[in-house]
């Protein structure tokens, strides 16, 4: 929203001021004008037409007691009576923050016939889970999920919620934090808090070129939603939490979407869940070239993927993707093949146990991730490798 105020004018030549702005912000209405969404708050206008434009009071902020907020909320996401791993990474991650300010950790599950998932929560060290478990609740349907969210939130009042970057968690946060006028960063990579409850939510802008650092310093709760695999999920602890059981006005749980069928989708195997990874990268010359890297990924039982550059040309599947574009793995190797290393394909790898980078440019930034380090030709690297294995020798 443009923060410039339109002055009353008359006998004033509309057309003259529709030109003072570079960006077409200024446009006609009735006998007035107005600025619409396209002002850069250049303030050409003003500098030119003083006596129209003026720069408006800067609006009022909206100051919330953090005392009145206290705990880091985490959203269970499940299927067919099985948690979501993402969920319990961000356990872990919750206990970290909660931990910095003595604040607890409560969980948010919601369903049909899930009561028996609270016990497996609470062995993560939650302090508390509420359970929302109600018949209207058994398939995933945004309208009454955002309706229980927002009664936990009232309820319990947290000071920070945390959602997986899921299909379903992209679609939730955002309708809950827009009933909140809250803010909520999206694919966090760093997470941490200050002293005050405030979380410092961190991640990739502009294309990977900056990290940015956002704050949500006058709204609560604040959200933010996390990918799978950014994070580690906890060692099991004792169980020392409590499970508290929740109910909701069936009248609140309507929705206008009707279930037809549910068809199983064919499980297939995920490079998020891949324990190693052969890389393709843009120093691949030729599509028929990637035969030496499905080779070499056969012979370590490992899969393959692709940066960028290779899913555009249609050489891998987009699902075979890793980066912010892609999908974030944490595997126990990974090989890369011509890779340069952009900050968006690092943020989506950098977590494996392993990383061994063939490139022929010493200063390639993959190798400030990577633990070892092959400067040369990937055209002479990967054959000597095959060969390598093919002769019963380690890699590493």
């Amino acid at each position: 929203m443009s923060n410039i105020k339109i002055l009353p004018f008359t006998g004033q030549n509309i057309d003259e001021l529709l030109a003072l702005c570079p960006f077409n912000a200024i446009e006609k209405a009735g006998d007035s004008v107005e600025i619409n969404a396209g002002c850069r708050m250049c303030r050409i206008c003003i500098k030119r037409r003083p006596d129209v434009f003026v720069l408006a009071e800067p609006p009022r902020k909206v100051t919330v007691n953090k005392q009145d907020w206290q705990g880091i909320a985490v959203y269970i996401e499940h299927l067919n009576a099985v948690i979501h791993p993402v969920s319990f990474e961000l356990i872990g991650k919750a206990r970290e923050l909660a931990g910095k300010t003595g604040q607890p950790v409560f969980c948010l599950l919601i369903g049909d016939s899930v009561k028996n998932l609270a016990s497996q929560l609470l062995e993560y060290g939650v302090d508390k889970v509420f359970v929302y478990d109600q018949p209207e609740l058994g398939h995933f349907k945004i309208e009454p999920y955002t309706a229980v969210f927002e009664d936990f939130i009232n309820l319990v009042k947290p000071s920070g919620v945390l959602v997986g970057g899921t299909s379903i968690g992209r679609s939730l946060a955002p309708r809950v934090a827009a009933r909140f006028r809250t803010g909520l960063t999206a694919d966090c990579t760093i997470l941490d808090i200050n002293s005050n409850t405030d979380i410092d939510q961190i991640r990739p802008a502009y294309g990977g070129n900056i990290m940015a650092h956002i704050h949500t310093p006058h709204h609560r709760p604040q959200f933010a939603t996390v990918r799978y695999k950014i994070f580690n999920a906890p060692e099991k602890t004792q169980s020392t939490g409590l499970v508290e059981h929740c109910q909701i006005d069936p009248s609140r749980l309507y929705s206008a979407i009707e279930l037809l069928e549910v068809r199983r989708k064919e499980k297939v195997r995920s490079i998020e869940d891949a324990e190693a990874i052969i890389v393709a990268g843009k120093g691949i010359k030729k599509e028929a070239d990637l035969q030496m890297v499905y080779e070499l990924a056969e012979k370590l039982d490992a899969m393959t993927a692709g940066t960028r550059p290779l899913i555009e040309q249609g050489w891998f599947d987009p699902r075979l993707q890793i980066g912010l574009s892609g999908r974030t793995v944490k595997p126990k190797l990974i090989i890369t093949c011509g890779v340069s290393g952009s900050v968006q394909f690092a943020a989506g790898m950098q977590g494996a146990d392993n990383i061994i980078a063939i490139n022929n440019d010493p200063r390639a930034a993959i190798f400030d991730v990577a633990h070892y380090a092959v400067i040369g030709d990937l055209y002479q690297v990967v054959p000597a490798l095959l060969e390598k294995i093919r002769r019963g020798g380690s890699l590493i």
